[in-house]
């Protein structure tokens, strides 16, 4: 078993595939590992989205939990933000969803967070709760009890819904992706008072529509939605409901940080405040966010960062490129049906449709990520003397993530995968010569340095 431990504890959860790598005897070893990394006594919220795999793991889960002498309050199935938004309704001191998050169907896994929805992360906590895996030192305390909610998802219907005003009548288009938004968005939208085209609305754990990652492939068929049916947007859920893609009205698929510089648009109009950022993002949140008087903070790639940051900080709003919208108005969660019916809100008062919003932000010309395999026992030594080598060179750099590498009119970012025998490089530039010398740079010193 301690490979398999060593296997599934990533930089921000648990995962594995169901059956082969988490089983229902890991996640009751994991459960007795995080009770033990709580005190004695604590009452954390277990939830779980669609996966076919949930229910054992959950019950498996909750038992090592209990084990150890702490209640669970059982929350059943529900997107994740609900199950953020649920660790602050019932004051509980922390919690655990059972996710893969956008993984295929036959992966599962567990998030875990402290009280106030503070989440476990490598560095954060999280390498504890695996070394108590590990070593399996669990405590052994009276028997915890469990308790049963049901009205988890209604008490956070309520709560977003209180938080939006939306103007007059627009036609969003909805891809659940049988996932655990299913049925839930798409009537969050109506009582918003939208008019909705739902697709792939069943909470089916198998995701038989298409793979619960969101992207312009898989997403095809509401795209072509939007536009046969003349959508004013389309949204797509990733499979536990934390991050969205949203569609134009002309059916582009609009990247996470154009979505977020839209949401800062908005959200500073009025108030100046911060917005946090992660730094693989354009370099056109940065401008956008000092046009509108606001104060631009970027922070490292990961929920777990941003949300810290964001309370921290009292920022505003947050984003990071692959979609994740987190916002102060609901904890500084990240929260992608909030962030839906913000957009909803935000069109119903403006008189131009996304797609002229979406043209009117710059764009510059970036890579997508570029990968190199690297050996995982050398990648991040790599990248650290990469960091060096440039700051010698006397070019601007941020360390936080990697190695941001800042170049006049351009930048890029050389990370480390945190899962994979890789090293990943993205670049932008203000015009395509200058991002051709700086991807040729950066490659250069890659290569040098992998050997």
């Amino acid at each position: 078993m301690t490979d398999i431990i060593e296997r599934v504890f990533r930089a921000y959860d648990v995962r594995g595939i169901y059956g082969k790598e988490l089983t229902e005897e890991v996640a009751e070893v994991i459960g007795k590992a995080f009770g033990t990394y709580l005190e004695e006594g604590e009452t954390i919220v277990v939830g779980r989205d669609v996966r076919l795999s949930g229910e054992p793991l959950q019950k498996a889960l909750m038992e090592g939990i209990c084990s150890t002498g702490c209640n669970v309050i059982d929350i059943g199935v529900l997107p994740t933000p609900t199950f953020y938004f649920s660790i602050i309704h019932y004051e509980t001191d922390g919690g655990v969803v059972v996710t893969a998050s956008h993984n295929p169907a036959e992966w599962n896994g567990f998030k875990f967070c402290l009280e106030k929805g503070v989440m476990l992360a490598e560095g954060l906590g999280l390498e504890k709760v695996k070394e108590i895996a590990l070593t399996k030192r669990f405590r052994s305390g009276g028997k915890g009890r469990v308790e049963r909610r049901e009205d988890a998802v209604k008490v956070y219907s309520d709560f977003i819904l209180g938080k939006i005003n939306v103007e007059g009548r627009l036609k969003v288009a909805i891809d659940a992706g049988n996932g655990a938004c299913s049925g839930v968005a798409s009537r969050l939208f109506r009582e918003a008072g939208v008019d909705v085209i739902a697709l792939n609305d069943e909470p089916d754990g198998r995701f038989p529509a298409h793979k619960p990652e969101p992207t312009g492939e898989t997403l095809r068929d509401l795209i072509e939605v939007v536009v046969e049916e003349e959508a004013d947007f389309g949204i797509g859920y990733d499979g536990d409901g934390d991050r969205a893609v949203f569609i134009d009205d002309q059916g582009r698929t609009i990247p996470g940080d154009i979505a977020l510089i839209i949401m800062a648009r908005h959200y500073l109009k009025d108030k100046p405040g911060t917005v946090v950022y992660d730094i693989s993002c354009s370099m056109a949140v940065e401008e956008a966010i000092r046009e509108m008087g606001g104060r631009p903070l970027v922070s490292r790639v990961g929920r777990a960062y941003l949300t810290n940051t964001i309370r921290r900080e009292n920022a505003v709003l947050g984003g990071e490129l692959s979609g994740h919208l987190y916002f102060a108005d609901v904890y500084g969660f990240d929260d992608a049906l909030y962030g839906g019916l913000k957009m909803a809100e935000l069109l119903s008062k403006e008189d131009r449709r996304l797609s002229q919003i979406v043209d009117s932000i710059p764009k510059y010309p970036a890579t997508p990520n570029i990968v190199y395999e690297c050996p995982d026992d050398l990648k991040f030594k790599v990248v650290a003397q990469l960091a060096e080598e440039f700051a010698e060179m006397g070019y601007k750099t941020i360390t936080i993530d990697g190695v941001k590498v800042i170049d006049g009119e351009g930048w890029f970012l050389i990370r480390a995968s945190n899962t994979l025998p890789q090293i990943k490089m993205r670049a932008e530039a203000k015009n395509e010569e200058k991002l051709k010398e700086l991807v040729e740079l950066a490659e250069r010193k890659i290569k040098e340095e992998i050997g």
